[in-house]
């Protein structure tokens, strides 16, 4: 698959509460980011992710998935080109990669990815 599912994210308004239920319902790693307010989630074999409090309170606690690609500038273009909106443009995690958010002609979301690895 060219183009796979590489990290799922918990949105949440309760951090902790979903820690605790995550890490007592499955055998997952959780790990804190340094300087960052992020919990990744390391699930052992499979796509793992991470966790956060959701940015807008007013959505519901959502899992969000993300989709790595080459090249997240173009393909968030091709995206728009196709018919989708721009949620969140181009944006670097230092020494991590970057990523878009894109809500879908339906009206779903998802992220693109692309590694600062290329892997």
């Amino acid at each position: 698959m060219a183009n796979p599912f590489v990290h799922i994210e918990l949105q949440t308004q309760d951090l902790e509460k979903s820690k605790k239920f995550y890490a007592g319902l499955f055998d997952w790693k959780l790990g804190e980011i340094p300087g960052m307010d992020y919990t990744m989630i390391n699930v052992g074999e499979g796509t793992g992710g991470g966790m956060m409090k959701k940015p807008v309170p007013e959505i519901p606690d959502i899992w969000f998935p993300y989709i790595m690609v080459d090249d997240v500038a173009a393909s968030t273009k091709k995206a728009m080109f196709l018919g989708a909106s721009l949620a969140k443009d181009v944006t670097e995690i230092p020494g991590m990669g970057w990523f878009s958010v894109i809500i879908d002609p339906t009206g779903a979301a998802f992220g693109l990815w692309q590694s600062k690895t290329g892997k």
